[in-house]
This record gives structure tokens, sequence and C-alpha cells, in this order.
């Protein structure tokens, strides 16, 4: 799987990193949603045991081995210019007009 972002989207994944190192975990999440799933964005202090690496030019991504069939081969993840979200797409589907990045690194909470 590859996650390809223009540069705009760049910019705004390393605003939300900061100074602290993390990497990114695109996460298909059904906890307490209460529904069939939500597609998320996570930065984490590291990728889980379970999870493979995400092709990408800029960042470090990852995803669950299980969840990664939920995605297209080639994704596109574009930061919205007037609104603090994200859109994740591919060529034939739109997995979510609303991405949120959510900072699970043990640093950010302290």
């Amino acid at each position: 799987m590859r996650l390809q972002m223009n540069e705009y989207t760049e910019s705004k994944i390393k605003e939300k990193i900061g100074e602290h190192p993390g990497s990114l975990r695109l996460v298909y999440d059904t906890i307490n949603c209460g529904c069939n799933g939500v597609v998320t964005l996570q930065i984490a202090d590291q990728p889980w045991e379970t999870d493979v690496r995400v092709e990408s030019d800029q960042f470090e991504v990852w995803t669950d081995r299980q969840q990664e069939q939920q995605f297209d081969p080639v994704m596109k993840l574009e930061a919205e210019q007037n609104y603090p979200s994200f859109k994740l797409s591919s060529d034939g589907a739109v997995f979510s007009r609303n991405l949120r990045v959510t900072d699970m690194r043990q640093q950010a909470a302290k």
C-alpha cells in the first residue's frame, strides 16, 4: 500500500507531529464508535507489533496487517484548506471526508 500527499498536506502533518518524534498509523477503528468503523490517523511513539509499513515519501506510516485489506493499494491524504481535518481517498472511493489526527504518543500526554 502507498499513501500519497501533496505539499500542503505534508506541512499540516508536520505541524501535528511537532517537535516530538512519532510515526503515523492509519487505523480502521471500530472501538466505541457505534458503527461499522471509522478511519483515523494516529501519531504514535512506535508501530504496533502487528503493523506493516505503508509506503510514503515524507513520513513513516504504518497500518495493522489485518486492516490493510480495508484500503486500496494507492491512497491519497489531503488536508482541508479551511477546516482542521483531512480527506482520505483513492481513485475508486472516498474513505473519509473528515479524518482527524489523534496524538497517541506518551510524551504528548505529559
